[in-house]
């Protein structure tokens, strides 16, 4: 494989930025949800996410590991970790505080979501371990770890078999997952673990569907690294298609077409949680629109806060769900959404932590970068300055001393 000199392209940091600014006003209790949920056909901030971070690690390793395999299987392994240790501290908030505050405050938002655990927490906390008991709102993390984990496989894969084989293959559990892949899996862990989690408790993403999103970020994210994009090769009548079925579905999201062309008529075809056929079909022809309209996009998203924000993802994710909790927290009754002044305060509140958040993460980086560049210290101590005494052979050593450095 041949690998130009890679290209810092800061518009993806951008991008990823705006995915999480996007899900975080998604997840808030607020007007904006509404407004925000899905609003340019069945493209959600969850997608764009998961693909933009895999297009970034793509990217970024495919060249290293075929410099140096084994620092790539063992540096993608420490992030999984690492990640899964932001998990676990998550996990940790909304088992104690939040379902603590939920159940002596009846808060009915927050006991919902945590319902299995407050009913049977040993085998949730077991689980949880183990990343089968999934929580909403918690269930993006063990995704991403568990892809991660298993990225310098499908890397390796793809470097050894093509990636021809690598995208057959997953298109192949893809089409498994609309039929039942899941239930078939979940049934077989209960079996072999004996810990009776109901599916519907194991998360809202069917991992066998969103691998397919995973896999061709990195697809992309590698050949990226070619400068040989497959997007280029689309035709400008295959752009004009893609347009028009990108209309299309942003026509049946909003109701525009009628009563037998909505979401509820087109159902499963159009599932988020499995990435329905439907849904393939505009996710593919929105990322040929957005590719060709690149460089607007680039105008548009290649700023602040986006830049900063996208550089910190993993901290300004899990800073989100603590502000997302702290939402909910403020629900109490019949309430859904907040309202008025207390909306604002904890949109206002939410994105200058964040923002700050990612700041102090982007100073840590700067930091750590500065001090690797720095040359290292001598552990030789240093000689005493001369001083020049009555001895003469003192004078004589001295200005040997001198003569040696240079004016």
């Amino acid at each position: 494989m041949h690998f130009p000199k890679l290209q810092r392209l800061p518009e993806l940091d951008a991008l990823r930025g705006l995915f999480l600014v996007w899900m975080t006003l998604t997840h808030l209790p607020t007007r904006f949800s509404d407004l925000v949920n899905q609003p340019f056909g069945y493209i959600s901030s969850a997608e764009g996410f998961v693909f933009m971070s895999a297009l970034l690690i793509g990217r970024l390793y495919i060249r290293k590991l075929m410099e140096d395999p084994a620092d790539v299987w063992s540096h993608l392994w420490k992030r999984s970790f690492k990640i899964y240790a932001y998990h676990m501290f998550l996990l940790a908030f909304a088992f104690t505080i939040a379902a603590s505050w939920a159940v002596h405050h009846h808060r009915a938002a927050i006991t919902n979501l945590l319902n299995f655990y407050l009913n049977h927490p040993g085998v949730a906390i077991t689980g949880s371990i183990f990343l089968i008991y999934c929580p909403p709102l918690l269930d993006i993390l063990p995704m991403y770890v568990m892809f991660l984990f298993l990225t310098p496989l499908f890397l390796s894969a793809a470097v050894r078999f093509g990636w021809r084989i690598v995208l057959a293959a997953s298109t192949l559990i893809w089409l498994l997952a609309q039929f039942s892949l899941r239930d078939i899996v979940h049934n077989w862990v209960v079996h072999v673990t004996h810990l009776q989690i109901p599916l519907q408790e194991t998360g809202a993403f069917n991992l066998f569907a969103w691998q397919m999103v995973w896999i061709v970020g990195l697809w992309l994210g590698a050949r990226s690294a070619q400068q040989n994009v497959p997007l280029k090769l689309v035709p400008r009548w295959g752009v004009a298609l893609s347009a028009a079925v990108c209309i299309f579905f942003v026509a049946v999201r909003h109701a525009w077409l009628g009563p037998y062309l909505t979401e509820t008529s087109l159902g499963l075809l159009l599932d988020k949680w499995q990435i329905g056929p439907l849904r393939v079909l505009n996710i593919a022809a929105f990322l040929i629109v957005f590719y060709w309209l690149r460089k607007y996009v680039k105008i548009a998203v290649a700023r602040e806060p986006f830049l900063t924000l996208g550089k910190a993802s993993l901290q300004v994710f899990c800073a989100h769900l603590l502000f997302v909790f702290g939402g909910l927290a403020l629900l109490y009754g019949e309430m859904e959404e907040l309202h008025g002044f207390t909306a604002i305060l904890l949109l206002a509140v939410t994105f200058i932590s964040l923002f700050l958040v990612a700041a102090n993460e982007a100073n840590k980086k700067r930091r750590a970068k500065r001090d690797a560049k720095k040359p290292p210290t001598s552990d030789i101590p240093a000689q005493p300055p001369l001083t020049i005494s009555s001895n003469t052979h003192c004078i004589a050593v001295g200005a040997a001393a001198f003569e040696e450095r240079p004016l």
